[in-house]
């Protein structure tokens, strides 16, 4: 997560905009799985541009983005992208309002999840592997060098477990890593599972390695 009331502090103090990309927040973060904005609690003065996306939590199409009447008028007169998209299909309008229900009134898949990623966390940390301080379902397992990371990412396809490698210049140079992302749907055989193989292929220099944020 961003230090995102530290930025809402600059941004009153420089008389700045917060515009705030929530797309792996909404469904996950929050008591109703608001995002960003419940979680820190901020009100719209706080942040004043949020975007969202409904393709990932919401499991449908298409994306927003949410202020004040003046904000959203100027980008429905001015955003040449939006002037020539055109209007989401009627069932995919439905189908986020049923999940925009769903995600708000059953909690369980938010707490089946949580439970996932508090047991992947223990058990990397009793395999002193190098995460990162995430509480998010996307836990990135720091390992450096470019080649370590595909290597380790294409050991663990061959063991049918689909992990991402994250490289330059999605990050910094020297900071390539695995993006492990967790789902309501895991199981806790799917994690131990996981933590398995990871035990496997992680090499042994870069076990202990302090955790970063």
């Amino acid at each position: 997560l961003a230090p995102v009331t530290e930025l809402v502090d600059l941004c009153r103090q420089t008389d700045s905009l917060l515009v705030v990309d929530d797309a792996h927040g909404f469904g996950v973060l929050g008591r109703e799985g608001g995002g960003v904005a419940e979680h820190f609690q901020l009100s719209q003065a706080q942040l004043p541009i949020l975007v969202g996306t409904l393709g990932k939590a919401f499991g449908t199409f298409g994306a927003f983005v949410a202020g004040s009447e003046a904000l959203i008028e100027t980008l429905i007169q001015f955003a040449r992208s939006y002037i020539y998209t055109t209007a989401l299909p009627p069932a995919i309008a439905a189908a986020t309002l049923t999940s925009l229900r769903l995600l708000r009134q059953e909690s369980w898949r938010r707490e089946a999840l949580y439970r996932r990623i508090d047991q992947f966390r223990r058990g990397a940390a009793a395999l002193e592997l190098p995460l990162t301080d995430s509480i998010t379902p996307i836990q990135p397992l720091l390992l450096g060098a470019d080649g370590v990371a595909l290597a380790v990412a294409g050991q663990l396809r061959e063991q049918g477990l689909l992990v991402v490698a994250i490289r330059p210049p999605t990050v910094p140079e020297g900071t390539a890593r695995l993006r492990l992302t967790f789902t309501a749907t895991h199981t806790e055989e799917d994690v131990a599972r996981l933590l398995q193989a990871l035990d496997r292929v992680i090499p042994p220099r870069l076990r202990r390695c302090r955790v970063v944020s």
